[in-house]
């Protein structure tokens, strides 16, 4: 099984000290989005994990106790570090401190399991397309050394999108072609792999690679394990990953980004985020006595006898 810590949350920034606790402890508890009373166990052994997926646009909170994680199970990183600043996300660092937090991680964990996402990409009067490229320009050269790859995405126009930043340019196919150029470009300069996420475009004329930002390849790749050779379904349309599990919840992200899909509201996320409870296997709340917990399918990805440093992982 590959286990997702950030899809719908940033567990990292917010609630690391109960993501370290539901690893000390072998287990966790998460709640259907769908069905509020279904509740699925996973167990957080390395029998049980193939890989811990990591996406945040904060590392500094786990930094120090982070090894207590990656000492025992295959790791991947994804860094989100944009062009905006705190009018379109108020609860994520500058852009220098997150360049310096991304290095530190990256001499922690190995340039191989760390992704620099650049996305979404989206245009407003203050965020055009030259001011893009200028500061994807800067991160490139400071990070280059620190990363296995860049990813970025065009902005989804989704129904929500349209009231919580009505500043928002639709972005053209030419816009998007203009972007593709430039960032090929730049990525290329610098040695950068670059490649899409969700995206059904076709940017190769571009240098660019198509979309699976959490494939078998990658996670093998960065850990130096073998995975079965298994097609991968994707989460959404576009999206070429392996499937995953994700013990997150949405709407408990306080980093309050104005494109966000995954709260409803900054002031709903902050409602949620009192509920937390540290001590709970669940990232919001506590179990209810109206809840149904079912042992989650964890299916390994491994090829038979794949190794993980001195650990033999059996299937």
């Amino acid at each position: 099984m590959i286990l997702n810590t950030g899809g719908r949350t940033d567990t990292v920034q917010y609630y690391s000290k109960w993501l370290l606790r539901r690893f000390e402890e072998g287990y966790v508890l998460s709640r259907s989005p769908l069905f509020p009373h279904k509740v699925t166990r996973y167990e957080l052994r390395p029998d049980k994990v193939d890989c811990v997926v990591f996406c945040s646009k904060n590392y500094r909170p786990i930094l120090p106790r982070l090894h207590e994680i990656t000492d025992r199970f295959p790791t991947y990183f994804h860094y989100t570090i944009t062009a905006y600043g705190r009018e379109i996300e108020p609860g994520v660092p500058s852009i220098e401190e997150s360049m310096e937090t991304l290095a530190e991680l990256s001499k922690l964990v190995g340039r191989q399991r760390v992704a620099w996402r650049y996305d979404p990409v989206l245009l407003t009067e203050e965020y055009t397309i030259q001011r893009h490229l200028e500061t994807f320009a800067h991160m490139a050269s400071v990070l280059a050394p620190h990363i296995d790859r860049c990813i970025f995405s065009f902005v989804e126009l989704y129904k929500k999108l349209e009231t919580n930043m009505p500043e928002l340019i639709p972005l053209s196919e030419r816009d998007m072609d203009t972007l593709a150029q430039g960032l090929g470009s730049i990525a290329a300069k610098y040695g950068i792999y670059l490649q899409t996420c969700g995206t059904n475009g076709d940017y190769t004329r571009c240098g660019i690679h198509a979309s699976g930002c959490m494939t078998l390849d990658i996670l093998g790749r960065a850990n130096g394990i073998a995975f079965k050779n298994l097609k991968h379904r994707g989460m959404r349309q576009g999206c070429h990953c392996i499937e995953s599990r994700d013990i997150g919840a949405y709407d408990t992200c306080l980093n309050g980004c104005k494109y966000c899909y995954a709260n409803k509201s900054p002031q709903k996320a902050s409602e949620n985020s009192r509920l937390h409870d540290p001590y709970s296997p669940l990232l919001l709340g506590n179990l209810q006595d109206t809840d149904t917990i079912q042992q989650g399918v964890q299916k390994s990805f491994l090829a038979k006898g794949a190794t993980y440093g001195q650990q033999q992982l059996e299937l």
